[in-house]
């Protein structure tokens, strides 16, 4: 069964469209809170977090990139 109109059909395909390949270029053993070159890349230039989307990161790599940018700002090694 199809959408009635072409808007409908072309906003069913778009919301049901897959998913990109996640990033797995990161060295997971260099993303610690002492390296603040590797975290700026995940940071605006206002200081915020650049969302999982954006980035293409999974989502547990994600959670470790916050926690790091998050020790890294404790320290002041981050604005």
């Amino acid at each position: 069964m199809q959408p009635k109109t072409t808007e409908r059909l072309i906003s069913l395909r778009k919301n049901n469209r897959r998913m990109p390949r996640r990033r797995m270029d990161i060295p997971v053993e260099k993303l610690i809170y002492t390296n603040p070159e590797l975290l700026t890349r995940f940071l605006t230039e206002t200081g915020k977090l650049i969302p999982r989307r954006t980035t293409g990161l999974p989502a547990w790599l994600h959670r470790k990139v916050t926690r790091e940018v998050k020790r890294a700002r404790a320290v002041n090694l981050l604005p």
